[in-house]
C-alpha cells in the first residue's frame, strides 16, 4: 500500500506529467477524482493478496476448486457485504468495481470493462515489470530469507517512474496510448529489480528443500482438508492460516492415527525427500522427454510413493515498458537494455526420492541414465 500510493504521487505529480499524457488521461487535470482514485489504489494494494491461503502459493492449484485462484478469493473479500460496508462508510464511498480492478488487473477480472486510466492505475500495483506488488515482495522475502538476491535500490526506481507513451509517435500521428514506464536515468534501477527476481527464483524461490517443502504440504492438507480442498466462502477461507496449518501438521507427525501422518511427520522431522535428479541440458539434447523417463524408470523401481516430481515450466515473456529518453523520444525497455533481453527465463524440473533410498538410488540412477535417456527398453534399465 504504501510503495503503491509513492508510485501514485510520482507519476501524478503535474510537475512531470507531459502535456501529451493529460490530453490522453483527463483524471489527471481533476484534483477530486486524483484524490477518489489514490484512496481506491491504497486500498485495493491494501486488499490485494488478502485471498491467499495459509503458506501462500504452496500448492493452490491442487487445494481450490476447479477455476479458483487467490485473486478470485480476494475479489470475493473485497466483495463481501462487511467489507463493502466498509467502503460505502468512507467519505466519499469508494465504489467496489473499481477496487476489484485495481487489485486484480484486467487478466484476472476479465469481465469488468477497463478504461486506460484504470488499467494504468492496476498495473501500479500488479504490473509485471515495475508493479508495487513485485517490488515488495522481492524486499520483504530478501529480507526475512536473509538473503541479499532481492535488494535494489527502489527508492531512485519509483523517483524515475513517469506515465509515458507506449511508443514513440512522429509527428501527425495518432498519439500512443499511455502506459507506466520510466525515465532513461533509472533504467538500470529497473533492470537491478528484474535481476533481483531472476535471483530469488532461482536461489531462493526454487531451492529444492524450499520446493519439496510445499510439496509434503501439499500431500499432508490433501489428506487433512475436508474433500482434500480450502473453502471458498469468506468465512471458512479466513478460519484457516499458517497458525491452523502448522499446530494441526505438528499433532499429525506425532500421531498415526491423525490424517497426513506420514507427510507431517517429513515437515516436522525433517524427513523430507531429497533431490535425485533434475532437468540437464546435456540430456535434453539426448532426448527431450529425458526428465519423463527418469521420472517414470525411478518411480517403477521404487515405487510412486517414494518419489515426487516438481515441475515450473517457463512462464511468460521479457519485461518490456517505456523508457524516454534524454532527448525526449520513447523507446522501448527491451530496444535499450540487453540486460533485459539476456534474462534467461527460469524452468525446474526435478525428481526427488525417499531419504532412506537415496544414495542406492543415485547409484542405481549413474548406472542406468544413458540407457533411460535413450529409452531403448525396460531391459536395458
Amino acid at each position: 500500500m504504501e510503495l503503491a500510493a509513492r508510485i501514485y504521487d510520482v507519476v501524478t505529480n503535474p510537475e512531470v506529467v507531459s502535456d501529451e499524457i493529460k490530453s490522453l488521461l483527463p483524471e489527471l487535470s481533476d484534483r477530486d477524482k486524483l484524490r477518489y482514485w489514490r484512496r481506491v489504489l491504497r486500498v485495493a494494494a491494501l486488499c490485494h493478496d488478502v485471498g491467499h491461503l495459509p503458506f501462500s502459493h504452496a500448492a493452490e492449484k491442487d487445494l481450490l476448486p476447479d477455476g479458483w485462484d487467490h485473486e478470485r478469493l480476494s475479489r470475493v473479500l473485497i466483495e463481501s457485504p462487511e467489507m463493502a460496508a466498509l467502503w460505502n462508510e468512507m467519505t466519499p464511498p469508494l465504489r467496489v468495481d473499481d477496487i476489484v480492478k485495481l487489485a486484480l488487473g484486467p487478466k484476472k477480472a476479465r469481465d469488468l470493462k477497463f478504461s486506460v486510466w484504470e488499467t494504468i492505475l492496476s498495473e501500479v500495483i500488479v504490473g509485471d515489470a515495475v508493479g508495487a506488488d513485485r517490488i515488495d515482495y522481492l524486499l520483504r522475502d530478501s529480507h526475512h530469507a536473509g538473503v541479499a538476491y532481492g535488494r535494489f535500490d527502489h527508492y531512485r526506481l519509483v523517483d524515475t517512474l513517469r506515465l509515458l507513451p507506449s511508443r514513440h509517435t512522429s509527428k501527425g500521428e495518432q498519439p500512443a496510448e499511455p502506459a507506466l514506464g520510466v525515465e532513461e536515468g533509472g533504467i538500470q534501477s529497473a533492470e537491478a529489480l528484474l535481476l533481483a527476481r531472476y535471483l530469488m527464483y532461482s536461489q531462493v524461490y526454487m531451492h529444492s528443500v524450499r520446493r519439496i517443502y510445499d510439496i509434503h504440504l501439499r500431500d499432508f492438507l490433501l489428506e487433512w482438508l475436508g474433500g482434500g480442498r480450502f473453502p471458498i466462502e469468506p468465512q471458512g477461507h479466513l478460519s484457516f492460516t499458517d497458525n491452523e496449518v502448522t499446530a494441526a501438521m505438528y499433532t499429525a507427525a506425532f500421531d498415526t492415527n491423525r490424517p497426513g501422518h506420514i507427510h507431517a511427520k517429513r515437515l516436522m522431522c525433517r524427513e523430507h525427500f531429497k533431490l535425485l535428479y533434475h532437468r540437464h541440458p546435456d540430456d535434453l539434447a539426448k532426448n527431450l522427454e529425458a526428465v519423463d523417463r527418469v521420472y517414470e524408470a525411478i518411480s517403477g523401481r521404487y515405487g510412486a510413493e517414494n518419489v515426487r516430481r516438481d515441475q515450473y515450466p517457463a512462464k511468460g515473456g521479457l519485461a518490456d515498458f517505456p523508457v524516454r529518453v534524454k532527448d525526449g523520444r520513447i523507446a522501448s525497455a527491451l530496444s535499450m537494455s540487453e540486460t533485459l533481453r539476456r534474462l534467461p527465463p527460469v524452468v525446474l524440473d526435478s525428481v526427488y526420492i525417499s531419504s532412506g533410498l537415496v544414495d542406492e538410488a543415485k547409484q542405481w540412477l549413474d548406472a542406468k541414465r544413458e540407457a533411460i535417456i535413450a529409452n531403448i527398453g525396460e531391459e536395458a534399465v
